[in-house]
């Protein structure tokens, strides 16, 4: 975490207060269209290693990022002095360079008729309101608490290292635009976390970790839970090893889910299609995957870790579908790439992902199976969005008719965006929420596995 400039700001002077200022310093200045963006914010986080504390940070910051469209030309910029003549220069000075650059008339603001809050604050219920009251001896307790849960883990000889962290943050955010908008908008963050070294026969040292965060600290789930499921997923890996490469059913657990979904996010961006680097640029409308697969962009999910009140362009914050019944119904472009391309902006970027449930349990469609690789997570890899080709390394587990029969490592996942969601056979019903990527966990049927 970084500390910004702590004396900069007036405290007279509201965020609103110092967006409109610069927004009208830079009009003043010569700038066509302004968009302003003032955020303050405040982190802190413990760790707790073997009985004591090893690390407390706290860090605060505050900031203003500005776009700018001078004659058609148009730059960014940021700085943490906030101070009136320092801000004045600051703009001075952002405002000539802006007119060295080549014109880009693409960079236009959107109507104002496009832009606003579609979904209030209190819906969105981002904001925690305990978060002023919690103190240095609050946080120090769910430390020793966490640590304490760990310590009575049935196992706890076989933990070489337990690492245990805890955080929240607050942040405050406004923005300014020539358009007319103008918005502000809080949010509170919670995270708790275990990271576990193992000891194993042979002198292995597998790793496995919990890690929970949430809009409001209620959310996080216990200690307990917590130290029991990084114990878990240790085991799992312990005596881990490959099998004989093939194609088997893949079981992506909910929490690893979003990896495997995640390829889509390239080649459905705008840049990346206007960038000629995508696989799916005019597919649109066209089938991607089996009619069982629809994935929904919903940025009004209360208390989503993903939700948002507007986007990138100030554009209302509205549900998308991305895939409905396996076909692609819109890629995401930002309002620059949309008229880079001469298509109709959705978004620019992604916010809650979302995968409809099933209605069988994880341990019903194992049962059905006379094996599936069950993914628990992932271990480097890439993914090329001209070619759709992806390969990951894997962490998981052998089933065989719904008992573990193998726990799995050095091993490879390999396919392509424009074969695996035909691949797609079941989702689960154990949707994931502690994430953007709110998704059950999902079957794959005939997926490619390197092993020996």
């Amino acid at each position: 975490m970084s500390s910004g400039n702590n004396d900069a700001h007036d405290h007279s002077r509201s965020l609103l207060d110092v967006a409109h200022e610069a927004h009208d310093l830079a009009r003043g200045m010569g700038a066509s269209e302004v968009s302003c963006s003032v955020s303050r914010s405040t982190e802190v986080s413990l760790q707790r290693r073997a009985g004591k504390l090893e690390q407390a940070q706290r860090a605060t910051s505050l900031g203003l990022s500005v776009s700018l469209l001078v004659g058609d030309r148009y730059s960014s910029h940021a700085t943490s002095d906030l101070r009136p003549v320092a801000l004045r220069a600051f703009l001075a000075r952002a405002v000539d360079a802006t007119r060295a650059l080549e014109p880009e008339v693409e960079r236009r603001q959107p109507d104002a008729a496009l832009c606003g809050r579609a979904t209030s604050d209190e819906v969105l219920d981002q904001v925690d309101p305990t978060w002023p009251a919690l103190d240095a001896r609050a946080r120090g307790q769910l430390a020793e608490e966490l640590e304490a849960a760990v310590d009575a883990l049935p196992n706890r000889d076989r933990v070489i290292s337990a690492t245990i962290g805890v955080g929240d943050s607050s942040s405050d955010s406004v923005r300014v635009m020539t358009n007319g908008f103008v918005g502000e908008h809080r949010g509170t963050g919670f995270g708790m976390s275990v990271e576990l070294t193992l000891s194993e026969p042979g002198g292995r040292r597998p790793e496995s970790y919990s890690y929970y965060g949430a809009n409001h600290r209620a959310d996080i789930p216990t200690a307990k839970f917590l130290a029991e499921e990084a114990w878990a997923r240790g085991e799992k890996r312990l005596g881990s090893g490959p099998i004989a490469t093939g194609r088997y059913p893949m079981l992506l657990e909910n929490h690893a889910a979003g990896r495997i979904l995640g390829v889509l996010g390239g080649p459905i961006s705008g840049g990346e299609i206007h960038q000629g680097r995508s696989c799916l640029a005019g597919k649109k409308g066209e089938r991607i995957g089996n009619d069982r697969f629809t994935l929904l962009d919903d940025p009004t999910i209360p208390r989503g870790l993903g939700s948002r009140p507007w986007d990138g362009d100030a554009f209302y914050a509205r549900p998308m579908p991305v895939v409905t019944a396996g076909i692609l119904q819109n890629y995401y472009l930002s309002l620059y790439y949309a008229r880079k391309l001469k298509m109709d902006p959705t978004t620019g970027g992604r916010s809650n992902w979302v995968v409809p449930k099933g209605d069988r349990s994880v341990a019903t469609i194992l049962a059905d199976l006379p094996k599936c690789i069950v993914v628990t997570g992932f271990l480097g890899g890439n993914g090329n969005g001209l070619t759709g080709d992806f390969s990951y390394g894997i962490q998981g587990v052998l089933y065989e008719n719904g008992v573990a029969t193998a726990n799995l490592s050095e091993m490879n996942v390999s396919g392509n965006v424009t074969e695996i969601f035909h691949q797609f056979s079941e989702a689960a019903d154990d949707p994931y929420v502690y994430s953007g990527v709110r998704s059950p966990s999902l079957l794959f049927d005939g997926v490619q596995f390197s092993g020996v």
